[in-house]
């Protein structure tokens, strides 16, 4: 069995400022993290190796010093790395982040079929969580998002059951490999690697792919492949306080005071008189 995990190396959100001059993102002195969805797709990808067989390989699409996040990968364990790095993969949205990654996949599995891709559910910079479906949609294979456990992989009738969350709890769903998975943080707690997998990941090789090795269209990539593009950022308006409430010596004048604050919502007193109805 063959998985892939895609990986995104994106700046640290907590430490992101927005420059009001230009409304762009500040990205000077911010520190650049893997995406932590998805570093949990890497765990849950080495698990189902220890379980069932086969080899892991991590993928990312970036400038060259993406090459970090892949060397983490490393560190935690999987086989390979693939840095897919071009000028012309620059400026690229979903869809030919999507498009780029999918054409990835079809290059490895030339040598070894890919049976399941991993990805995180979203990017914490972007929060889209629309490359993994295009992944799959792109390469045909079976869709299975927003998932919190990997029940069984059957890979003799080639057949795959997980677990995934809905707005009003799980639902057990499986379907036919070959497969992709977004994964929710819930899924895995990443392990830590120890000091000689650190030592061995520093010094294992990572492949560089251009648009060349991938046999890419130009006209699907970068910006020519991208039919949106942020035309404007902004940062969300301050937040203001709840009312205050305040208990004086008179204890019926602050009850009457804080009543007349709640009441004054308009929402809050409709809600309040339909339960008193009910």
């Amino acid at each position: 069995m063959h998985i892939v995990c895609c990986i995104k190396q994106v700046p640290d959100t907590a430490e992101v400022k927005i420059d009001p001059d230009t409304n762009t993102l500040v990205r000077t002195g911010v520190e650049s993290i893997s995406n932590p969805y998805d570093i949990v797709a890497v765990e849950a990808a080495l698990r189902i190796r220890e379980r069932y067989g086969g080899r892991v390989t991590a993928l990312s699409m970036g400038p060259p010093q993406a090459e970090s996040s892949l060397r983490e990968a490393l560190a935690m364990g999987v086989d390979d790395g693939i840095l897919l790095s071009d000028r012309a993969f620059a400026g690229s949205d979903t869809l030919a982040t999507s498009y780029t990654l999918g054409c990835a996949v079809r290059r490895l599995s030339l040598d070894d079929p890919v049976t399941l891709v991993l990805c995180g559910k979203q990017a914490i910079d972007g929060d889209t969580a629309q490359t993994g479906p295009g992944i799959a949609t792109r390469l045909g294979f079976t869709q299975f998002t927003y998932v919190t456990e990997v029940d069984w992989v059957d890979l003799e009738n080639g057949r795959i059951q997980v677990k995934r969350k809905l707005e009003d709890g799980l639902e057990v769903i499986r379907g036919p490999l070959p497969a992709l998975l977004t994964v929710e943080l819930e899924l895995a707690k990443p392990r830590r690697a120890s000091l000689p997998a650190l030592v061995r990941s520093l010094r294992a090789p990572v492949a560089n792919w251009d648009a060349k090795a991938i046999s890419a269209s130009p006209k699907e990539l970068g910006l020519k492949g991208s039919p949106t593009w942020v035309r404007r950022i902004s940062s969300p308006p301050a937040k203001t306080g709840g009312p205050l409430f305040y208990a004086g010596e008179d204890l019926r004048e602050s009850v009457a005071q804080t009543l007349d604050i709640l009441f004054s919502d308009k929402t809050f007193a409709a809600k309040f008189m339909n339960r008193w109805e009910a």
